[in-house]
């Protein structure tokens, strides 16, 4: 059984570079002990997941969820750090706590929607609290932050849903339109998949519990070996868990979802097993080599690890064909090569799976714009004597609102771990920027603009004015004046 999780994304300078987009890779600048506060607001469509909109989301000041992760009391302006690598004065807001009260602008139509605005913000508290740098990184649960990112996500889509069947309701009065109604009225509560959080931990507690039946029936000790055959025995054949090579539905991709189905991304059976492992007190660890996430259990003498028994060594019993196949970089491994790895921390692993969310909505979101990249709106205007309307709105692709936000989403949990990512932080610029939020995709990329290199920093440039422009041209619009502005 395959354990190593092949890993496309990853946002850390330790475990290498690769893509968060077709075309960008998230490239992490050093983690810092103070998480920067996300600077976005949110704006949510009125509209389903299979509905499509230029562009994403509603114009700037709009939108259900404005607001949701910060009180503005001003609009954000274009900031061009003077210096590249020496301090920073950043905009007030971005020292704002990222898990900030509800905007009073937001529309409260039901007691149902209420109930998911509530466990919006609290799932993003809980998961801020979980990673806060504050704590220590032994001290983090995988599975925990995994399930507050689950929940916020659900109480989005179910917020979604609120508001289309009352917009719904409000067109045709004569239509009788079914809400939901939730049997949940808090974070804690919340079902997911039919279980709570408390009770996915639970479930994840009954499966260390029956390893330790098959370890007593067995008669097996404290074998290393036969430990991890147990964990494989009952993970791979009694509970049936399989690996997906490409995660196209998002259920696959989400914690609670996995342990529901039994089918999920490798880095999620990769945590699930560490979790089980956790519980039997057998501390499992993981680094990212090529494209595979590999685990292995912590031990001074790695040299047990690659001795065969039976015919497998110990590595291979865990990680399965990849060790094995010549074509992996995992076949090269070896005890003194493996010294040499540097172990993911709770929090890289959780980045990779936030990475992978990101990936994962934005192709959803794109799908019908074959071929888009995060950057692609960049290039154009990096070209001298080009006009606004090449990046005016009218020109947006055509993208799935629902899984835009949902990229956006896992972006800005993903900035909490690594602020200093300066692609990261462009390719959420660039998100927010498809989602007509141009106040703060300025913001943002002006900020992306101190950390990034110079050649990258001279593309990002005149695209942040024109979009400032754009910005100011849509606020004249609102109030009511005709005409453009134009680039002088």
């Amino acid at each position: 059984m395959i354990l190593a999780a092949s890993v496309p994304l990853l946002g850390h300078p330790k475990l290498g570079r690769s893509s968060i987009t077709a075309n960008s890779g998230v490239t992490a600048c050093p983690a810092t002990t103070t998480a920067m506060a996300m600077t976005s607001s949110w704006t949510v469509s009125s509209t389903n997941g299979d509905r499509f909109l230029r562009g994403g989301g509603s114009r700037e000041g709009s939108g259900f969820l404005n607001g949701y992760l910060l009180n503005k009391s001003s609009k954000a302006t274009t900031h061009y750090p003077s210096k590249r690598r020496g301090g920073i004065n950043y905009p007030a807001s971005v020292a704002t706590a990222s898990a900030s009260p509800l905007s009073s602008k937001v529309t409260r139509d039901s007691s149902s929607s209420d109930v998911c605005l509530k466990v919006l913000k609290s799932a993003r508290e809980k998961f801020a609290q979980e990673i806060s740098f504050q704590l220590k990184d032994k001290d983090i649960s995988l599975a925990k932050a995994l399930l507050y990112v689950a929940a916020e996500d659900e109480a989005f889509m179910a917020f979604n849903q609120e508001m289309d069947a009352h917009s719904l309701l409000n067109e045709r009065r004569d239509v009788p339109v079914l809400t939901n109604v939730h049997e949940w009225d808090c974070l804690e509560m919340m079902s997911l998949s039919g279980k709570n959080i408390a009770e996915w931990l639970i479930e994840l507690d009954a499966i260390a519990r029956e390893v330790e039946a098959e370890l007593v029936s067995r008669d097996i000790g404290c074998n290393l070996v036969e430990v991890l055959e147990a964990v494989n025995l009952v993970l791979f054949k009694s509970r049936g868990f399989k690996r997906l090579g490409i995660a196209v539905d998002p259920k696959y991709s989400y914690l609670h979802g996995v342990l529901s189905c039994g089918y999920g991304s490798a880095i999620l059976l990769s945590i699930i097993y560490m979790e089980v492992c956790r519980r039997l007190g057998l501390t499992i660890v993981g680094s990212r080599v090529g494209e595979d996430f590999l685990i292995w259990p912590l031990t001074k003498n790695p040299e047990e690890l690659f001795k065969v028994t039976s015919g497998r060594s110990l590595f291979a019993i865990v990680n399965g064909r990849c060790v094995e196949d010549p074509r992996s970089m995992a076949s090269d491994l070896s005890s003194n090569s493996l010294l040499g790895l540097d172990i993911a921390s709770n929090r890289d692993i959780i980045g990779i799976a936030l990475a992978n969310l990101i990936r994962l909505h934005w192709k959803r979101a794109s799908r019908m714009s074959h071929g888009l990249m995060l950057t692609s709106a960049l290039r154009p205007v990096h070209h001298t004597g080009q006009k606004l309307e090449k990046i005016d709105g009218s020109n947006h692709p055509l993208l799935r609102p629902e899984d835009l936000r949902l990229a956006i989403m896992a972006s800005e949990r993903l900035l909490i771990l690594q602020p200093h990512n300066w692609v990261l932080r462009r390719d959420h610029g660039m998100m927010l920027y498809y989602n007509r939020e141009y106040g703060e995709a300025v913001q943002e990329l002006s900020i992306c603009m101190a950390f990034a290199p110079e050649e990258e920093a001279a593309v990002l440039e005149p695209f942040v004015e024109k979009l400032h422009l754009l910005r100011l041209e849509s606020s004249w619009k609102s109030r009511g004046h005709a005409g453009q502005l134009s680039v002088l």
